[in-house]
């Protein structure tokens, strides 16, 4: 520590004269009791005469204290930054108050908001630095003179704060404010109010300015007021689409510097090490652009602090570890050195001195021996760092010729079977019908990404049925800036999409309406599984914003569940999953939406009509989503259930009896899960299967339900029951309503009748819902519904084999000895080919010659003669099955 005093003393005149005047702190400091100084220098403006006066003593006895125990490494660069960020939002707050207090005595201070941006927004000043602010006024509250304007009133706040903070006197000055930030500085005044100001922002904000805002901070004043602001331009800051045109918003900002400040930009004597290439600010670019990318979708990612949103990037795998420690490591050095800079005279300095004895000088308060070490020190990561934020730039910027013959030939060089047919989609694409395609910006991005999607597409098994489907996405979107970007500056996302383009009409449907579901591919997570239900419902409860609302909640599920299905869709298009597996992951997903969305609506509910004591909403899933063997067209087969009397009453302010309370609460639930909203659709919800069917009551007790199984179910009803599994609720709900199926299920029945009713129930439907084609695997003879017959008439027969997973029940038959070995290997087979087809060819008709071979493999067959084989054979053994199942004595 007395080293460090040493070389403050001598190096250092504004260090030097702070030691003489504040002795007790020079003490301390001398006896390397930090904290005791850092205790001293908060006290320092006790006992001033004036604010100005206090607030000035005590940031020079800080500075002095940060400045020594910075030099002698006793405090980490976090905690040196950190203080002075503290130091910043006192003063504000004290200057605030102040200001209130003189010009409207006994006024709250309310109506008023300081935000900080830069480096104090996120707690970095450096030594000298000035303080980036916003001010902003709501006219409604502002505390303001007799006949005085709010806007008037606000300025001469702001005023007035300025000059308690810059303005020198014989004590110096507390920080010098820049309000050059706020929305068009050249003609707005000093204070905003808050609405205009949030107007800019959704409206006519510049690109750069999104970037400043990931370091926003409400510091002082009405903080209400300033989380209401920074709610609002929320959307404009975090995008949830992945934003790739983030890197060239910031490299363009990052050029203008670099041209601005050209001397400074050469490493040695001179260098700006702020500015300059390889610098301070390269490392924040670098940090900010991969949260504007990414931090719309992860919240993790929208830390303010440079070295926190490395961690976090570096966490969540969007940097390698080595680029954010290298970046890390410089950005430490080059703030200190800043520090040294700054501490000499104490100005607002970034830049190397030119002259080689000042340069020595602040090599040695640095500890170094002169200026030439301490460039040594420099130069290494300097280069670095340039050399990393360089590495952003994807280089060359080819484009496809506009000409006509030699774009037609520049199609046939890279492969096009039919170059001609190619052209002709291109120069579509380019005559400017597409509302997609009608801004500027959006024109370069396109045409910037067209080299490598077309290349994508010429890999594609059918690159003209590609380019068909991606003419449909490009005239359904609305905006395509962001889209162009992403597969610009992902070339390997192109060649997905082309492969999705090529197979699945289902999932380049689901594009044209929400292009923002292919971001989800950058991730290799996108290709994992779904984990299991209340991870996900902890995934789907989530809100991207802080605070949010009930219709926010409702599209975020929407958007989470989208991005999931899609996701688990293009691993089957591109290989990734087994399509039973990935039925499972269908499943999954739309329970956990159930829970998440049943258990916002119940709370909205609660809040106007209260509870029903002792009762609670069940629901039971059925069918596929029963079997946990949902397709990505199927929807959801719903009952609604409540436990307790049905005639208890809530007690809320509008109480309601319980059979109105859940049939309403049911009915709000079917919304939330099926109604499109802003963010669109979500599920097709199905409640015929209700006790009654759709002339029944929407929602029953589960007394009610067990009564009408036993006494009222038709046989076709508790076929159903099969494959009931309750899917919300408690685990005593649940467990009752379990008890209520097995009772059902359990109960003896008429053999002769109950195989009558399923033949006659089956018949009906071959009439009244016949197959589509020869690869309806569902209704087709041999198909999946004959084998459903089949195993319900078994199971209620013999009354075994319970489970709503027909896999688990049909090998509960089959021990049994009742179904033989070769049915499991066709049902697998038929669940294999419905999933994939319902993403092919969701028509039900023979898949295109180009996907046939992609069906085989999702099913586990070599192409797609294999696959025909195998599926016929599977059809005999379920038809065979059905015939003796059906029409036999004995089975």
């Amino acid at each position: 520590m007395n080293d460090a005093i040493a070389r403050a003393r001598l190096h250092a005149p504004f260090l030097n004269f702070q030691l003489d005047s504040f002795p007790a702190i020079s003490e301390a400091l001398g006896n390397g009791l930090v904290e005791d100084a850092m205790m001293l220098a908060r006290r320092a403006g006790h006992g001033a005469l004036t604010l100005a006066s206090a607030l000035r003593r005590e940031r020079r006895a800080l500075a002095l204290t940060l400045g020594i125990a910075d030099l002698a490494g006793a405090l980490p660069l976090e905690r040196i930054v950190g203080s002075l960020s503290d130091l910043a939002d006192s003063a504000l707050e004290k200057a605030l108050a102040a200001v209130i207090a003189e010009r409207t005595p006994e006024a709250e201070t309310k109506g008023f908001a300081i935000i900080a941006l830069g480096k104090h927004g996120s707690r970095e000043l450096n030594y000298s630095s000035d303080v980036d602010l916003i001010f902003l006024f709501n006219p409604a509250t502002l505390p303001r003179r007799p006949r005085e304007e709010a806007g008037e009133a606000a300025v001469r706040i702001g005023q007035r704060i300025i000059e308690l903070l810059q303005k020198r006197d014989e004590e110096g000055y507390v920080f010098r404010v820049d309000l050059r930030l706020r929305p068009s500085p050249e003609v707005t005044p000093i204070a905003l109010p808050v609405d205009a100001a949030i107007s800019y922002y959704e409206t006519s904000a510049l690109p750069w300015e999104r970037a400043a805002f990931i370091r926003a901070r409400a510091v002082a004043g009405d903080f209400v007021l300033a989380h209401y602001f920074l709610e609002a331009i929320h959307p404009f800051v975090w995008r949830r689409s992945l934003d790739f045109g983030a890197i060239g918003e910031i490299q363009s900002i990052s050029r203008r510097i670099r041209d601005h400040y050209a001397p400074g930009q050469r490493f040695g004597p001179g260098f700006d090490l702020k500015r300059g290439r390889g610098g301070i600010r390269e490392v924040e670019f670098f940090a900010q652009i991969h949260q504007l990318i990414h931090g719309g979708r992860d919240l993790s990612l929208r830390a303010p602090a440079t070295l926190d949103a490395l961690c976090a990037l570096a966490g969540a795998d969007r940097i390698d570890q080595d680029t954010a420690h290298d970046l890390a490591s410089a950005y430490r050095l080059f703030r200190t050195i800043e520090h040294r800079l700054q501490m000499v005279d104490d100005k607002q300095t970034h830049t190397l001195p030119a002259d080689r004895i000042a340069l020595d000088n602040v090599a040695r308060l640095h500890g170094v021996e002169d200026g030439v070490e301490l460039l040594a020190v420099l130069e290494g990561p300097v280069a670095h760092v340039a050399a990393i934020y360089d590495g952003l730039d994807g280089g060359g910027d080819i484009r496809l010729p506009r000409d006509e013959q030699a774009l037609e030939q520049w199609l046939g060089e890279a492969s096009f079977a039919d170059p001609a047919a190619a052209r002709l989609r291109i120069e579509s694409w380019r005559s400017g019908k597409a509302r997609s395609l009608r801004t500027a910006p959006a024109r370069d991005a396109f045409e910037a990404m067209l080299p490598g999607l077309v290349s994508a597409f010429v890999e594609a098994p059918d690159p003209i049925q590609a380019m068909i489907r991606f003419d449909d996405l490009v005239m359904r979107l609305p905006s395509g800036v962001n889209f162009y970007r992403l597969l610009d500056a992902r070339p390997g996302l192109a060649q997905h999409l082309a492969t999705l383009l090529s197979h699945a009409p289902a999932l380049a449907e689901q594009l044209g309406h929400r292009p923002e579901l292919l971001d989800g591919l950058i991730d290799a997570s996108a290709f994992d599984l779904p984990p299991d239900v209340s991870e996900m419902a902890r995934e789907f409860s989530r809100l991207d914003r802080a605070e949010g609302d009930y219709q926010l909640l409702l599209d975020s599920v929407r958007r989470r569940v989208n991005e999931r299905r899609f996701a688990l869709g293009a691993q089957l298009i591109l290989g990734y999953s087994d399509p039973i597996d990935v039925a499972g992951g269908y499943s999954r997903v739309a329970e956990a939406a159930i829970i998440v969305l049943a258990d916002a609506t119940t709370a909205e509910f609660e809040a106007r009509h209260g509870r029903v004591a002792g009762s609670e909403l069940l629901i039971l899933g059925l069918g596929r989503l029963g079997g946990e063997a949902l397709t990505h067209a199927s929807d959801l087969d719903l009952v609604y259930l409540f436990s307790g009397s049905h005639e208890s009453e809530s007690d809320g302010p509008k109480p309601l009896r319980a059979t109105d309370y859940f049939n309403r609460l049911a009915a709000r639930v079917s919304a939330a899960l099926s109604v499109p909203t802003a963010a669109g659709p979500l599920y097709e919800i199905d409640t015929r299967l209700r006790p009654s069917g759709k002339d029944g009551l929407l929602a029953v007790s589960v007394e009610s339900f067990a009564l009408y199984q036993r006494d009222q179910a038709w046989t076709w009803e508790h076929m159903a029951l099969t494959r009931a599994r309750p899917v919300y609720g408690s685990a005593a709900g649940r467990s009752l309503l379990q008890q209520a199926i097995d009772t059902a299920l359990a109960q003896p029945r008429d053999a002769a009748r109950l195989i009558a009713d399923a033949v006659r129930m089956r018949a009906e439907m071959a009439i009244h819902k016949p197959p589509n084609g020869p690869f309806d695997i569902k209704l087709g003879e041999g198909g999946l519904v004959d084998l459903e017959f089949a195993i319900h008439i078994l199971q209620l027969k013999h009354r075994i084999g319970f489970n709503p997973h027909l896999e688990r029940a049909l090998a509960e038959l089959q021990a049994e000895g009742l179904i033989g070995p070769d049915i499991e290997p066709a049902l697998h087979l038929l669940t294999r080919i419905l999933v994939i087809l319902r993403l092919v060819s969701p028509s039900s008709a023979e898949p295109a010659d180009a996907s046939k071979n992609l069906v085989a493999r999702a099913c586990g067959l070599e192409n797609w003669n294999a696959l025909l084989a195998a599926h016929d054979d599977a059809r005999q053994r379920i038809s065979t099955l059905w015939r003796v199942v059906a029409y036999e004595k004995g089975a």
